[in-house]
């Protein structure tokens, strides 16, 4: 089969790959007919290098038509079309029964610490290959795939594999109170439907990002918006009363703009060779911090900040003494997408869109042209926001 790999920094490629196998009585084939291109795969493109093995198949977020099933798996049947969630999860342990998959004791990656297994995610997240690809093998197939109905867009669905649970936590983390207002940082995919959900559940959004196209996606579903730069805390403070929003959830992550220390050493880390660098960043690594440092700036005494945007520094410094004085409350983590699949389904499946799904994606491509499209994403050219490859 035909499958988009990493071969080096900022480099990927479609190659022949063998065709995934039932291995466990718990596994199913899908045949791919969607999988999105996520902010966090920019991550393995650019900064998370050191974990990465030349010729990996990449890519997290896939839907598709279920072609073989293992013995043991009979919720589902050849001929099924499914969502799969970017978290592999056995569904039966400790933490999956409280609610926390992607904390998975079955799938966990204990060599580097690291919580469930993901599709498509680096050595950190046990190197299983992932969804840009023409077919995929998913471990735990009796527990995790989302079955969705057989007609409608991909895209109306599609987007259940990770980006519409991620946001849906990300504004659930962010507590924010009712009639509150809620800040987002980074109008990227999880920002725009991060944006979009917070105003479903009533709260007054404002959303911050540098790019114009982006604002005006958010502005389309209702969000105000600011371009954010030097002056933007003031900004907030000044459409909430002198105090900043309630909550403010940071939806960018550890290569924000602004961070020109973090981001030299970043690449300096990136030129070492892979055994060195992997334990400097396991034990010494930064973020670009410049987003999360706003969050803090920004949100109102007592208020939450939630992070959905991926972090992976170990030595970050942190402005303690702000958040104590400010009584900020933090809550992050990688999404537990089946926990909120219930909440979700209805709303995707609502012939109104309640959260614009459909008006998210802005470019489509086949898979043959998923190296074009990951530069694309990253340069965020013509206006590129979220990319779905067809296989």
């Amino acid at each position: 089969m035909k499958a988009l790999t990493w071969q080096a920094k900022r480099t990927v490629t479609v190659e022949e790959v063998p065709d995934p196998k039932i291995i466990e009585p718990t596994d199913a084939i899908i045949r791919v007919t969607s999988s999105a291109i996520c902010g966090s795969d920019l991550h393995l493109y650019e900064v998370l290098v050191p974990f990465m093995d030349k010729g990996d198949v990449i890519g997290h977020e896939p839907m598709g038509i279920v072609e073989e099933v293992g013995s043991a798996v009979t919720n589902l049947k050849p001929g099924d079309r499914v969502v799969i969630p970017f978290t592999v999860a056995c569904g039966h342990c400790y933490m999956c029964e409280q609610g926390l998959q992607s904390q998975c004791e079955t799938t966990q990656v204990r060599e580097y610490n690291s919580g469930a297994t993901l599709f498509g995610y680096s050595r950190l997240y046990g190197s299983l290959p992932g969804g840009q690809a023409e077919y995929l093998r998913v471990p735990h197939a009796d527990y995790g795939p989302v079955k969705v109905p057989s007609v409608g867009e991909d895209e109306r669905f599609l987007f259940l594999s990770d980006v519409l649970p991620t946001a849906w936590q990300a504004v659930k983390y962010a507590n924010v109170p009712e009639g509150g207002t809620l800040a987002v940082l980074g109008l990227g995919p999880i920002g725009q439907m991060s944006a979009r959900i917070g105003a479903h559940l009533g709260y007054r959004v404002v959303g911050v990002d540098p790019v114009a196209e982006r604002r005006a996606m958010a502005a389309r579903h209702g969000i105000e918006v600011l371009e954010g730069g030097e002056g933007v805390v003031e900004e907030l403070r000044e459409r909430t009363d002198g105090r900043g929003p309630d909550s403010v959830v940071d939806a960018v992550g550890m290569e924000a703009h602004g961070s020109p220390v973090a981001g030299t050493a970043q690449a300096a880390v990136g030129m070492l060779p892979p055994s060195i660098a992997r334990t400097a960043m396991e034990t010494a690594g930064v973020d670009r911090l410049s987003a999360l440092y706003t969050a803090i700036d920004a949100v109102r005494r007592g208020g939450t900040i939630s992070l959905s945007g991926v972090y992976g520094g170990m030595k970050d410094p942190m402005p303690m003494l702000t958040l104590f004085d400010k009584q900020v409350q933090m809550r992050m983590g990688q999404c537990n997408v089946q926990h909120w699949t219930d909440d979700l389904l209805p709303l995707v499946d609502d012939p109104s869109d309640p959260l614009g799904v459909l008006d998210l994606k802005t470019h489509t491509a086949p898979l043959a042209d998923g190296p074009e499209m990951y530069e694309k994403f990253q340069k965020k050219q013509d206006g590129c926001i979220k990319v779905v490859l067809k296989p």
